[in-house]
């Protein structure tokens, strides 16, 4: 079963991650405080998810101790294949979401982080973008289940 092991909001733009225990998803808006909070935020940039274990895959293979929040995703998850919920809604906690479409990596959090190959080894690795359908609050712990 998957589950929240980290939270994380950027509130400006280029702006470090805040790392969190919990954060509050207001529907139809995004993340309280997070730089993509706006009244009828486009669907797919309400909240974002990538696995630690594409993370952890990386930092091995390119001998990088990268802390999974700054690959500037919201939620890092843990034993869940986020891939297949494309098209599909599910549940943080008590926090119904639909999942858009794919994260794909950008050249700028690659250039952020220092790296070379992070666009090339995270397409279809780099997460989902989610729409929230419910409000509330989201915690490191909860439990991620369709």
């Amino acid at each position: 079963m998957g589950k929240v092991i980290a939270i994380g909001i950027c509130r400006k733009r280029g702006s470090q991650i805040d790392s969190l225990n919990e954060v509050k998803a207001v529907q139809g808006k995004g993340l309280l405080n997070d730089r993509y909070f706006i009244h009828n935020n486009e669907k797919r940039c309400q909240i974002t998810l990538i696995e630690v274990e594409n993370i952890n895959y990386y930092n091995k293979l390119y001998k990088t101790e990268i802390p999974a929040i700054n690959f500037r995703r919201n939620i890092v998850t843990k034993n869940i294949r986020l891939n297949d919920l494309v098209g599909k809604e599910f549940f943080i906690g008590k926090i119904k979401l639909k999942a858009h479409d794919l994260c794909r990596p950008c050249k700028y959090v690659q250039a952020l982080l220092k790296q070379k190959n992070l666009v090339k080894e995270f397409l279809h690795k780099g997460g989902l973008r989610c729409e929230i359908l419910s409000s509330g609050k989201i915690f490191i712990g909860d439990i991620i289940q369709q």
